[in-house]
């Protein structure tokens, strides 16, 4: 009996010091590094353009102001606020009655000049006059002739005519009224283009060319979308804002669209546009001096990448060379991390 006793705990104790195939697998695991939990990215292509909003005042782009060229009593006015005039009708006519006397004086002196004219230069061709006498003849005839002249124009100022075709906006006289010369009668504006003049900053206006589209929302018309574009930019900033005006035309369609001034319209610009780049987040980009790095994760391990970048809008920097699109990075800081660590992806960031 104490013999089979010993034999059955010899034979333990063998087994034991062989070993088990289960005992050595958990040998090699335990001897197996760690790998770090990590938070990645897929490396693709993002807008990074920079985007600028501002608002202003819907104006027409050409406002007339007509004033009075001459001094005297107001004989007719024939639009009001509203009506739409055609170039070259007339909005108000002045009494010239004392002008229209003086035109018809100097029209017979000049037919009286004129004829001594005529008569002197006759009198020159039979040698019976001199040739100062002559001469003098025709200057009287051209000094009469510039005075009917002058008395003409003074006369057509009596009228006041819409130099376009326009809508009248405002008017500032009635029949009777005396008026002097400079006072101004009727306001007048072309509904034909609408403009939408803008303050910009130095810092955004050296993106911006003429041409430029922008697009333009009305808060009178939330469901109506303009394509407008930039016309002009100011060459000067203004002296107490230093804003420069950068002005938006609208569409040429834009009153018939029920659009009017006084609307406040809303414009949207595309700035430094950067459309179609690789991109990589931010916080991934780590700095060495004036070197910066990512870490790719290749083979779950981290291969640190030197990577040349733009500009960062956001949390997104683009990156001018280094990176591919599809290529996988570590999404966050990268200052505890170092080249050949073993990772694995609990997450994705996008």
């Amino acid at each position: 009996m104490m013999f089979f006793c010993l034999l059955a705990a010899a034979t333990v104790c063998g087994c034991d010091r062989a070993g088990s195939p289960a005992s050595a697998e958990t040998s090699d695991a335990d001897r197996a590094p760690a790998r770090t939990p990590v938070a990645a990215v897929e490396v693709g292509r993002r807008d990074l353009s920079r985007q600028l909003s501002t608002s202003g005042v819907v104006a027409p782009r050409v406002t007339t102001r007509l004033a009075s060229r001459a001094s005297g009593t107001v004989d007719a006015v024939y639009f009001e606020e509203g009506d739409r005039v055609e170039a070259g009708e007339t909005l108000v006519s002045l009494d010239m009655s004392e002008e229209r006397a003086e035109l018809a004086r100097a029209l017979a002196e000049e037919q009286i000049a004129e004829s001594e004219y005529e008569r002197v230069g006759e009198l020159l061709r039979n040698r019976i006059v001199s040739d100062a006498d002559y001469d003098r003849a025709r200057a009287t005839m051209l000094v009469a002739r510039s005075e009917r002249e002058l008395r003409e124009t003074r006369v057509a100022f009596g009228r006041i005519n819409a130099p376009h075709d326009a809508i009248v906006t405002v008017r500032s006289v009635e029949p009777g009224e005396a008026v002097e010369a400079r006072d101004t009668l009727f306001e007048l504006v072309s509904m034909d283009q609408f403009v939408i003049r803008l303050g910009v900053s130095e810092m955004d206006v050296v993106h911006m060319r003429a041409g430029q589209d922008a697009p333009v929302r009305l808060d009178a018309m939330p469901e109506l979308s303009l394509e407008g574009r930039i016309r002009r930019i100011f060459p000067t900033a203004d002296s107490v804002s230093r804003l420069i005006t950068v002005e938006v035309e609208l569409p040429s369609n834009a009153y018939e669209l029920g659009i009017r001034p006084g609307y406040l319209g809303r414009v949207r610009f595309i700035i430094d546009p950067r459309p179609d780049v690789i991109a990589a987040p931010a916080a991934a980009i780590g700095e060495d001096g004036s070197t910066r790095y990512v870490y790719v994760i290749e083979d779950e391990k981290l291969v640190r990448r030197e990577i040349e970048t733009g500009v960062t809008r956001s949390r997104w920097t683009e990156v001018v060379s280094g990176l591919e699109v599809g290529e996988v990075i570590l999404a966050t800081s990268p200052i505890d991390m170092s080249g050949g660590m073993p990772v694995r992806i609990v997450g994705w960031r996008g």
